[in-house]
């Protein structure tokens, strides 16, 4: 569908760049004196992931045709998009702030912010645009440069007027905390450091570290070991460099800094919530204000993946540190991404080169077992996450050995290990025995092996109480029922679990099993075909043999 659209957007941008062709060429990257040309020569080298180039040469185009508001636009999106602030923000300037997209203008906020013009960094936040309010983070500059002028009860005053519905309440804590550390008021941010940990979600790790190191900074290096009590095991080496004195680069201690891990987090939060167009220009002004900032680029690297730029991604996620204080997630998703790329020696080249460098911990060891299990090395993935378990239970982060048991017990179930497999997640159990997806796991792999299909029915009953909105784990229940002969309430419950997730392919290939069993062949069609819409491999080479000849004892599902 790309192509008429692009041809339909190049014919209304042709028409307007041919209407100013005889204007001089401004710029070396445009030389080329059709402007058309130029124009499709920037679209190749977007479509070609040379999003740099086609900043350049739109900048160059809409320079030598300002009156061109759409090429205008087109341009500053190119290279807000592309990470090129020199042409972005000139870009920038030149359109009234009120006609920016929210994330041009903040953009020019953090232009002004690096420039020390805080004045009118408030004044581009005060702007009603069309399209998004960024009034809301005028507490955060106010609050930061009060901190920095040293002003400190200045600071806390600002931040306690962030109210309960602000986009800013979810940091309230955290930023409290950070001044009063900046401050030296190590006591009386515990509280505060506690709380913001509490509310941080998946930024759990960047926050603990974050504070922690704002505590050595303070002098309360016995508070900064608290504070890295529970920590997991991918931060596990920046904790020890922590709890040895040594800072590790991760501190928030400036209003850029500030400023770039909220932005940051909040596009994390519009990536998760929404779906379309992903926010590339949030996370490129969080990394303008702040290019230390890992977890903003490990951001941007997750969203050119969503796009199919994995190349673009893996490019940015090389160019951070080993030493950086976040290398080991950061690492796994370099591997994943090479896994998803099917270009397993790279990925093992990464997870080999971490599990077998000193002080290799439990991360490393899980890192090169998922890679293992992806090149079929399930007995040697097995030998890995054994590792990990046993690496795990020495630094007790308790929490995470029940996921690698899990890990272990399918690296082995796919080795057709059995009775590992049962002795590793009845492991699993003994620390969480009320962990849905560990009951869910024994209880359909007794299903896929025919045995104790009671004990099995039980297991995965439990779990789904445990999390009625798994339609996995409703999916499983259903087919539970089904192998033991309930194929009505099967029927019932499955219908329940394609509604909760559509897109499942197991799902709606056991869906059309039990209703092609209760004699109900057309809706059975129904099912396998929209299952044949996401099913790879095993489950569509199944799904295509029953709609070929109905099911047979050959093709049922396991």
């Amino acid at each position: 569908m790309e192509a008429p659209i692009i041809r339909t957007c190049e014919s209304l941008v042709f028409a307007l760049i041919l209407a100013g062709a005889s204007s001089p060429v401004t710029a070396s990257v445009a030389a080329n004196a059709d402007p058309a040309r130029t124009y499709v020569r920037a679209r190749v080298a977007a479509m070609n992931g040379d999003h740099s180039d086609a900043a350049e040469l739109l900048s160059a185009l809409s320079t030598r045709r300002p009156g061109v508001t759409e090429l205008r636009t087109k341009a500053l999106a190119e290279a807000l998009g592309a990470g090129r602030m020199d042409l972005a923000i000139p870009a920038a300037r030149a359109f009234k702030p009120e006609d920016l997209a929210s994330d041009a203008r903040l953009l020019l906020v953090a232009d002004d912010i690096k420039r020390g013009r805080i004045t009118e960094a408030n004044r581009l936040l005060a702007v009603k645009g069309e399209v998004g309010d960024l009034a809301f983070l005028s507490l955060l500059l106010d609050a930061w440069t009060a901190a920095e002028r040293k002003d400190f009860t200045r600071a806390l005053q600002v931040i306690d007027q962030i109210s309960p519905n602000s986009l800013l309440a979810p940091f309230k804590a955290e930023q409290r905390a950070l001044v009063m550390l900046k401050a030296g008021q190590s006591a009386e941010a515990e509280t505060f450091a506690r709380r913001a940990i509490g509310n941080a979600g998946p930024r759990e790790l960047k926050v603990r570290l974050t504070l922690a190191e704002a505590f050595l900074k303070a002098g309360d290096k016995a508070r900064a070991e608290t504070i890295l009590d529970g920590i997991g095991a991918d931060g596990f080496a920046p904790a020890q460099a922590i709890r040895a004195g040594k800072p590790i680069a991760i501190g928030i201690d400036s209003l850029p800094e500030a400023l770039s891990e909220v932005i940051a987090a909040l596009a994390a939060d519009v990536a998760r919530r929404q779906r379309g167009v992903p926010p590339f220009g949030l996370v490129q002004v969080a990394r303008y204000l702040d290019p230390k900032n890992s977890s903003a680029t490990a951001l941007m690297a997750v969203l050119l993946q969503t796009r199919d730029r994995d190349q673009e991604a893996l490019a940015l996620l090389r160019a951070i540190p080993a030493s950086d204080a976040l290398s080991s997630p950061i690492r796994d998703l370099e591997a994943q991404i090479l896994i998803e790329e099917e270009n397993l020696p790279a990925a093992f080249g990464i997870a080999a080169a971490a599990a077998s460098a000193p002080g290799a911990g439990a991360a490393d060891f899980a890192r090169l077992g998922n890679v293992q299990t992806a090149m079929g090395n399930f007995d040697e993935a097995a030998r890995s996450f054994d590792r990990a378990v046993a690496m795990a239970k020495d630094i007790g982060v308790r929490d995470e050995i029940w996921p690698l048991y899990l890990l272990h017990a399918d690296a082995l179930s796919k080795a057709n290990r059995w009775d590992d497999v049962k002795r590793s997640l009845h492991a699993a159990l003994e620390i969480a025995p009320d962990q849905p997806l560990i009951l869910n796991y024994l209880g359909y792999a007794k299903l896929e092996r025919g045995e104790d299909l009671d004990v099995a029915e039980a297991l995965i009953r439990k779990a789904s109480e445990l999390s009625p909105d798994d339609a996995s784990i409703v999916d499983s229940l259903g087919w539970a029922q089904f192998k033991r002969g309930k194929v009505d309430a099967a029927i019932d419950t499955l219908q329940l679990a394609a509604t909760k997730d559509p897109t499942q392919a197991e799902i709606h290939e056991h869906l059309g099993d039990a209703l092609f069993t209760n004699g109900r062949r057309v809706e059975a069609r129904f099912a396998w075909n929209a299952a044949l819409i996401t099913a790879a491999d095993d489950i569509a080479r199944r799904v295509r043999a029953k709609l070929e000849h109905g099911l047979t004892k050959d093709n049922a599902a396991p």
